[in-house]
């Protein structure tokens, strides 16, 4: 760490709170040692003078001058509330096809997916949102970098010029606390409405902070999230999910605490069929935790405990190099809609006998039957993931995904 970096963060603690470091040395120092990730440090956080002005504990005592100050152990104004001027948390930032937001500004949310789920694409849909209503977004990237992320921009149709004016691209290699003055003076100047934290593990790590422990999950939501949406923006925070469907749930990889700490909504995603060029993919994404309460109301309940179907994020990647995506409201199945699930069996036993896939024609003369049935029955397949459509020069091919288990 050099030396300016460590003048800095002395100088941001002075500044904070110096009638408190003088008045409780010991108090302080043994509150905010208590946060440091190891055993050497919260010792020599307490032996060494100086010290905690050379580590992140500087940062949070900068970012939250409340907490060093005692502010926070003050009791509560409730005049608001009591007098019905108080106003409930709204989801403003980001929007499905039907004008329901998806992200509620100041409070911190989540999104996680599998590998190659989507969950990039989708919130760089939702930033092409907020870039289009003439809003600022910050992006900070943990895991790829400005090619990745713009040319992602650029071929959802998102202007240069509103990238080159509005969004705001960050890619750190060395913790917070070595230098955010840059960020901070940037979130001061723009007020951004939404910023993004992609790789939430990667960012953990890079901070010394184990992505398992739940203490390190608390002090990593202090150390940015939180400080970020200070200003008033939602963050939105991409991470992974363990790769066991089965033992999900409604977590992210890893410890709890990413799910509990969090105080706008936690998402889900699950790919049904696969993004890539020249093919249209879908993800369903589900609500797993909602803590303002108002969005599960425009969702449909699911079998698993606590989780709902929120929306589908399409997208269709055109050969031509331009991709079109839109996320959607979800439908609710009628009671007794047809379901041909023996021809459904029947389609998914046949493409996955042909991996090199089949037109639907060659599928209605393969089948046999009516042909209308075997539309419909191929249709259903596409739509829950079992069966991937993809479009080529001469029409599309579809080819088999997992087997449908009618």
């Amino acid at each position: 760490m050099d030396t300016n970096n460590n003048t800095a963060s002395r100088t941001s603690l002075a500044v904070a709170d110096p009638q408190a470091l003088a008045h409780d040395r010991t108090r302080i120092l043994a509150a905010h040692a208590a946060m440091l990730p190891t055993e050497e440090a919260r010792v020599r956080a307490l032996v060494e003078p100086g010290y905690l002005g050379t580590y992140e504990t500087a940062l949070l005592v900068a970012m939250d001058r409340r907490t060093t100050e005692g502010d926070s152990w003050r009791p509560v104004d409730l005049a608001a509330v009591l007098e019905g001027r108080y106003e409930t948390p709204r989801a403003t930032v980001g929007a499905r096809d039907d004008g329901v937001g998806l992200f509620y500004p100041g409070r911190i949310h989540s999104v996680s997916s599998e590998s190659e789920g989507g969950k990039t694409w989708f919130l760089l849909t939702g930033c092409a949102h907020e870039l289009a209503a003439g809003n600022r977004v910050v992006y900070l990237d943990f895991e790829d970098d400005e090619g990745g992320i713009v040319g992602r921009l650029l071929t959802l149709g998102v202007p240069a010029d509103h990238i080159r004016d509005r969004f705001h691209y960050f890619r750190p290699s060395e913790p917070i606390w070595q230098g955010p003055g840059h960020l901070d003076a940037l979130l001061a100047d723009t007020r951004p409405t939404l910023a993004v934290i992609d790789g939430v593990t990667e960012a953990m790590t890079m901070h010394g902070l184990n992505p398992l422990d739940n203490a390190d999950a608390a002090r990593f939501g202090r150390v940015l999230p939180r400080h970020v949406a200070a200003c008033g923006a939602a963050v939105v925070a991409a991470d992974h999910v363990t790769k066991s469907s089965e033992g999900r749930g409604r977590y992210s990889l890893g410890a709890v605490h990413k799910l509990n700490g969090l105080n706008g909504a936690a998402y889900v995603i699950e790919n049904r069929v696969a993004f890539g060029e020249g093919r249209t993919g879908r993800s369903t994404v589900y609500v797993a935790k909602d803590r303002p309460g108002q969005l599960r109301k425009h969702a449909l309940p699911t079998r698993a405990p606590g989780v709902e179907w929120f929306a589908d994020f399409v997208m269709e990647a055109h050969p031509e190099g331009f991709n079109e995506a839109v996320i959607t409201a979800p439908v609710e199945k009628a009671e007794g809609l047809f379901r041909p699930t023996k021809i459904m069996a029947k389609i998914s036993d046949l493409l996955a006998s042909h991996p090199d896939g089949l037109s639907k024609n060659a599928i209605e003369t393969m089948i046999g039957g009516k042909a209308a049935t075997v539309r419909t029955a191929l249709e259903l397949l596409v739509g829950d993931g079992y069966v991937s459509q993809d479009k080529t020069p001469k029409g599309y091919i579809h080819t088999h995904v997992r087997p449908f288990p009618g």
